[in-house]
């Protein structure tokens, strides 16, 4: 567990960090300890994901060039809560649950408590056989054909759940809305093949990278994110690199998060135009994160 949870930490910095231009990308504006009365001590991390060029162009031609989605993420591992929102449509939201466990994906019933009143389709990722956009493929990041050196895991061959040790399983439930007629059900079809795009991608490179992050320890692997997001922030450029990351555990009768859904105030500094009406109710919402695939 601690193995995943380090190197799923390295390959959302690192791939932020590799899809980040200037204009485009990953910020990150908050990255610090937070406490929860029910689920105890974790991380909250408020992000900015500009992607103005990574959506279809049907979606381009309604948005502003200046836009970005607010990410915030509660990490009390092995639960974690991520919600997605945006100034420019009040209307859309993702909010994505997730658990760990080891085993092989075998647990139908991990959030029978959370989903008991929603209709809800399974999806199973398979790091090694599914296809991802051509564009993203690189061999050397092919389950199929890396072999680590270090830990001599790899060359992920048909039926290798069933064998692979050791092997852990992420649990994501994913709700997505966009309540505007007309567009819902393409808006939220679409969201639901990013989200899985991001997955897929993220955990293979996770998986392919295991050489540069198996020796690291926490403290190691948050100094790697801390200098990583600092250079990410100044490689996008838009705005100075606004990161705050705090060693102190933040007072849980100052700031807590609901247990499983906290709602995400639209704090971020966007331009006037782009700001939500400030009597506008709160909306409850929404991949962990990386960038948008097109």
């Amino acid at each position: 567990a601690l193995q995943y949870r380090i190197g799923q930490l390295y390959m959302i910095s690192k791939h932020s960090h590799e899809q980040s231009d200037r204009g485009e990308g990953v910020e990150v504006v908050q990255n610090e300890p937070f406490e929860d009365p029910n689920h105890g001590n974790g991380q909250l991390t408020e992000k900015r994901v500009y992607l103005n060029s990574k959506l279809p162009s049907w979606a381009r031609a309604v948005v502003p060039k200046i836009f970005y989605v607010t990410e915030k993420a509660w990490n009390y591992y092995p639960y974690t809560i991520t919600e997605y929102t945006c100034s420019f449509l009040p209307k859309f939201s993702i909010h994505i649950e997730t658990k760990y466990e080891d085993n092989k994906g075998s647990n139908d019933s991990i959030f029978d408590k959370e989903a008991k009143d929603l209709e809800r389709e399974v999806c199973f990722i398979d790091i090694a056989s599914d296809e991802i956009p051509e564009r993203y493929y690189k061999e050397s990041e092919d389950p199929k054909y890396f072999k680590s050196q270090k830990t001599g895991r790899g060359q992920l061959k048909e039926g290798w759940r069933e064998t692979h040790q050791p092997i852990m399983c992420s649990y994501k439930l994913v709700t997505v809305k966009f309540e505007v007629w007309g567009l819902q059900t393409r808006v939220e079809q679409f969201v639901h093949k990013v989200v899985r795009d991001i997955l897929l991608i993220g955990h293979r490179q996770a998986f392919a990278w295991v050489d540069e992050w198996y020796d690291m320890t926490m403290d190691e692997v948050r100094e790697f994110e801390r200098a990583t997001q600092e250079a990410t922030n100044k490689k996008i450029g838009i705005f100075p690199p606004a990161i705050s990351i705090s060693n102190i555990s933040m007072p849980s009768s100052t700031r807590s998060a609901p247990s499983s859904a906290p709602s995400t105030p639209l704090s971020t500094d966007a331009p006037e135009f782009l700001t939500v009406p400030k009597d506008r109710p709160r909306k409850k919402s929404a991949p962990e994160t990386l960038t948008l695939p097109d």
